[in-house]
């Protein structure tokens, strides 16, 4: 999105500091600066202030700054550079037309993310965040990073307590939002459940009265929050009393999920770029959004069709001797976890091993939680390599780092089939790439 320095500098409560120059997007790491950005120094563990000279040779057009003293080029002087941002997506989203999606939930919400932007890129000129940018940082930076003719936006949006929505909501105005499920993830932030599902209704109720609320109906506390709605709803599930469902879901020996969509728009059959049978809920929560923006139950399954997922999501490959890799190591819940061992079950193997990291965040059950997975992917035949996480319990064998994981999977070959998945903090796709490499 372009802006004059000036005008972002009166959008924030900032002073200008120099030539008047013209922006286009904002960046907040100085290695990414692209020409013409604003520079946006974030204060954290280092203070990105020290980085401006940097910013400024990789050719950023202007910058933020808190300090009394200024590099040369332009400024725009703040009291704070994170709230400026904030402030700076919100003047962005007054120039976007009203089709702006928020997505949350526990477990799919980049999926889902990427699979509506597959949707709306059929009809509209589309802008997605990339990665997952889903906090107060990511989600201007996404907004800023729009093309000035954008048509719709679909943002993700993360939360690490209640409020949190809230806030992002204060940037982003959603006009529709999708709750895709809410599950005991995150526990070490929440405390519990029931405030998980309060923290993600934020979404809800912030819809405007002419807005679109798209609800998972077959979570019960994502179906409650219809009652915190004062927009349309739209509920999505795999039953038929949901306004849009799926039948005859039929999973191939690549993973891809077909199906006969049914909408209140009209019924057609999908077949779903993405990998795993658990895609199809997600699946489902784009075409009621798409459809609620006017896309067609056609483009709506062409769209989804072609999506691709945002890295480390159930990628699939082989590796010189046959043996299949699925590599799933973005992050890792129990619900996440669950769903990638049945997917590594119905892979056409022999052979199955799933070389599982830390589920982080889960709080006091986290024991539990773990020894659950351990015994779940027992019964469907899989063997379990533990990186770094005890908790797996007796039926997994336990290793310490990347390389004694890789040796203890031993001879593999044609007919053996491997799931690497833990959560961000483990890096587990590692593994992957010492397999394929």
């Amino acid at each position: 999105m372009h802006f004059l320095a000036s005008e972002v500098a009166a959008s924030v409560g900032g002073e200008l500091i120099g030539p008047d120059v013209q922006i286009d997007g904002a960046s907040i790491d100085s290695r990414n600066v692209r020409p013409g950005q604003l520079f946006v120094p974030i204060v954290a563990e280092r203070d990105g202030h020290d980085f401006i000279p940097s910013a400024l040779e990789s050719g950023a057009a202007a910058y933020f700054t808190s300090r009394d003293e200024v590099a040369r080029g332009t400024a725009i002087r703040v009291a704070d550079t994170a709230l400026a941002l904030a402030d700076l997506g919100r003047a962005v989203r007054r120039r976007i037309p009203d089709r702006v999606v928020g997505i949350t939930g526990s477990v799919g919400k980049t999926s889902t993310k990427d699979l509506l932007a597959g949707v709306l890129q059929t009809t509209y000129r589309t802008a997605a965040s990339e990665k997952s940018f889903n906090n107060e940082l990511g989600l201007p930076l996404t907004l800023a990073g729009a093309a000035d003719d954008v048509e719709a936006v679909v943002l993700e949006m993360g939360a690490r307590g209640i409020g949190h929505i809230d806030l992002l909501c204060s940037i982003a105005s959603p006009t529709v939002g999708v709750i895709t499920r809410v599950e005991g993830v995150h526990l070490e932030l929440f405390g519990d459940i029931e405030s998980v599902a309060r923290a993600k209704g934020e979404l809800v109720e912030s819809l405007p009265a002419d807005g679109i609320a798209v609800l998972n109906a077959d979570h019960r506390y994502v179906a409650a929050m219809a009652d915190r709605a004062s927009a349309r709803v739209l509920r999505y599930g795999l039953s038929p009393d949901a306004d849009v469902y799926a039948s005859d879901i039929v999973v191939d020996d690549e993973l891809r999920a077909s199906f006969r969509l049914h909408t209140p728009w009209g019924s057609t059959d999908v077949r779903l770029g993405a990998r795993g049978e658990h895609q199809v809920p997600n699946a489902l929560a784009a075409a009621a959004a798409g459809g609620g923006l006017g896309v067609s139950v056609e483009d709506i399954a062409n769209g989804m069709s072609a999506a691709e997922l945002s890295g480390l999501r159930m990628e699939l490959a082989k590796t010189a001797d046959g043996t299949i890799v699925l590599n799933d190591a973005y992050n890792a819940n129990p619900t996440s976890m669950s769903a990638a061992l049945k997917s590594l079950a119905a892979l056409p193997a022999g052979r199955r091993v799933a070389v599982l990291g830390t589920m982080a965040e889960l709080g006091s059950d986290s024991p539990a939680q773990h020894h659950a997975i351990a015994l779940e992917a027992h019964e469907l035949g899989i063997e379990v390599i533990a990186v770094d996480e005890p908790d797996y319990g007796d039926t997994a064998r336990h290793t310490s780092g990347v390389d004694e994981a890789v040796a203890a999977l031993g001879d593999l070959g044609e007919g053996d089939a491997v799931l690497v998945k833990g959560s961000r903090v483990a890096a587990l796709e590692r593994v992957a790439q010492a397999l394929l490499s």
